[in-house]
């Protein structure tokens, strides 16, 4: 599926993400924050169509963040853009996330938005709740899932929930909690070369080599489509760390130290580009 190319088509080839596909996984869309809201809206404009077009209804969740008005913000857009409904969830306790209200408006939901902000205080609030339940439930059910900055971190099972940025890997140079878990397999930075971050996804694909790091410019999205693949959407890159054939001493290193890495395999790939997880191979034109 090439994202933009549908996006861009009439609106009358709208994607139906209702809960009628229930054997249907939906696509996720990891963002790298910072997205243009000004502009084009080249990701934000995919997520709407994704969602369903004119028809798609949309949840805005903006619990990592800390500017109050940073859902509004994003209801204002997609509205802006002819949804048929996009409306802010607040969830401001534990309790809050598990609420008969909140569990409601994600089941009339055809696209769930999750922001940007603290990522600890976004796993700290919902994980284990209702809420983080029925995310899972209703992206089986087709519905797309899109989360930026902090809010792409937690779309994977494995969740960078903060560290240091520079080129050079290091020992306790990142945390690592549990995502939703929606895609299995890798984990997800954000604000990537923006911030130098590098360094620290080494250093976590590193501590499992098993898992696929996936660096994520500012301004550019991942969207993992439900046949396995990847594709780049907007205006940087996309960087991809596979572990699979490294070497590492981490295991060794103490404090924090710098951390030998070699032969781990390395993809920068700028929009239009198509990935293979499962074979972890670029996918030709």
């Amino acid at each position: 599926m090439r994202i933009v190319d549908t996006a861009r088509s009439s609106t009358t080839s709208e994607r139906t993400t209702s809960s009628d596909s229930e054997s249907t996984r939906g696509v996720l869309m990891a963002i790298g924050g910072a997205e243009d809201k000004m502009d084009d809206k080249v990701i934000l404009s995919a997520f709407s169509h994704l969602a369903g077009g004119k028809k798609a209804r949309i949840a805005i969740v903006p619990t990592a963040s800390s500017i109050e008005t940073a859902g509004l913000r994003y209801k204002a857009i997609f509205l802006g853009m002819g949804v048929e409904s996009a409306e802010v969830v607040y969830i401001q306790s534990r309790e809050d996330a598990s609420s008969d209200d909140i569990i409601k408006e994600l089941d009339t939901a055809t696209g769930i938005f999750l922001t940007g902000g603290n990522q600890l205080k976004l796993s700290a609030m919902i994980g284990g709740t209702r809420f983080e339940e029925c995310v899972r439930r209703r992206h089986q059910q087709g519905v797309v899932i899109a989360g930026t900055s902090a809010g792409a971190s937690i779309l994977s099972a494995h969740m960078v929930a903060g560290g240091a940025g520079g080129a050079v890997p290091k020992q306790r140079m990142a945390q690592m909690v549990a995502g939703f878990g929606l895609i299995s397999d890798l984990i997800i930075d954000q604000h990537f070369r923006q911030r130098n971050r590098i360094g620290r996804l080494l250093t976590l694909v590193a501590t499992n080599p098993g898992l696929l790091g996936i660096g994520i410019d500012e301004d550019t999205a991942a969207v993992f489509d439900t046949d396995g693949t990847m594709e780049v959407i907007g205006r940087h890159s996309v960087t991809i760390v596979d572990g699979s054939q490294m070497y590492s001493d981490i295991y060794r290193v103490k404090g924090h130290g710098e951390v030998t890495v070699s032969d781990a395999r390395l993809h920068v790939l700028p929009a239009g580009r198509r990935f293979d997880l499962g074979t972890r191979a670029l996918i030709p034109d």
